[in-house]
């Protein structure tokens, strides 16, 4: 990977390398995710997400500057009093700040596409964002904007088909709105990338997608690499919860990947995302506890040697750890 410029303030404790974007814009290589930060199947609840806030809080106060939420997640209203507390506080300023949305499946069609960013926008008490993403190449229809999973009689979701392309002009008008700095995509395969690439004015930026050391998608990111867009790994850690439920291998856990973190002395999760990086790829990895976020930008103060990430490279055995089946009755299921 080709580091930016940092250009961060010099309140961060961690200073966090940048990538340069296509656009020219400049976005931390590692950033805090909070996807799980909420009940995997049903809306947000109130135990998990008096966490979120002091999540965020402590992300930034240790350097995070990189923040990745969704919609989707129910968590944004307080993401936004967390980045508002910090903001007044003078912690941090705004445009030392990259704040990443998604949009969510329920606003794929034109007139829905910047309603649902700008309520995202509302609840996150912000005028912009960094980077602006298509959460999935999957649509439901609309109903509402707060019911996430329109369902029939039955509970079967309620699918809906439209053009990525129709959908990515109101992208497009995101940006030349100055709604969003950036656009991007999540969990699009190459086919669907490539027909947005084949008809847009504003390339994507970012593709975000499930990459960890079982699951490389080399293929996947040598095309992005080809057209500029940087790939940002979601679950860069594995998911060890899942792992354990569905009867998969636990990456971190990995005998490999143990063996490194201690013959160098660093743990198991610094091994992965330094690996990572080291192969082009951004992080978004998720913590609560202050020492995993500190230890998680602690990255940049040593290097893998090329034993070590060719041995790394050898677990890649194509493990989905978030296959999303309940989208597999769509035609733009993208696995």
């Amino acid at each position: 990977m080709i580091f930016a410029e940092n250009d961060t303030d010099d309140v961060a404790s961690f200073p966090i390398p940048n990538v340069e974007l296509n656009n020219g814009l400049k976005m931390p290589i590692i950033g805090l995710g909070t996807s799980e930060f909420h009940l995997q199947n049903g809306p947000t609840n109130t135990a998990e997400l008096s966490k979120v806030r002091g999540a965020v809080e402590m992300a930034i106060d240790v350097g995070y500057r990189n923040i990745d939420t969704a919609f989707y997640y129910g968590n944004e209203g307080e993401i936004g009093e967390a980045l508002k507390k910090k903001i007044s506080e003078g912690v941090v300023k705004r445009e030392y700040l990259f704040i990443n949305i998604q949009l969510w499946n329920t606003f794929h069609r034109p007139e829905h596409v910047l309603q649902g960013l700008k309520k995202s926008l509302k609840n996150l008490q912000l005028d912009f964002v960094d980077c602006f993403l298509v959460h999935m190449p999957v649509g439901f229809k609309f109903t509402d904007e707060d019911t996430k999973y329109p369902a029939d009689k039955d509970g079967k979701v309620l699918f809906d088909a439209v053009d990525h392309v129709e959908m990515w002009r109101e992208m497009e008008k995101a940006v030349d709105l100055g709604l969003a700095k950036s656009i991007g995509l999540s969990n699009f395969n190459q086919k669907q990338i490539q027909h947005v690439l084949d008809s847009c004015r504003i390339k994507p930026a970012v593709l975000q997608i499930e990459t960890h050391a079982y699951l490389m998608q080399n293929k996947l990111f040598a095309f992005c690499k080809a057209n500029q867009i940087v790939v940002v790994a979601y679950a860069p850690l594995g998911s060890k919860g899942r792992g354990q439920v569905e009867g998969t291998p636990i990456l971190h856990d990995d005998p490999v990947v143990e063996d490194i973190a201690t013959r160098l002395d660093i743990t198991s999760a610094q091994v992965l995302l330094r690996y990572l990086v080291e192969r082009g790829r951004c992080v978004i990895p998720k913590s609560t506890f202050k020492p995993h976020l500190q230890n998680n930008l602690e990255i940049f103060s040593f290097a893998l040697s090329e034993d070590d990430l060719g041995r790394l490279d050898q677990l890649d055995r194509n493990v989905r750890y978030f296959p999303f089946e309940q989208l597999r009755g769509s035609p733009e299921y993208p696995f």
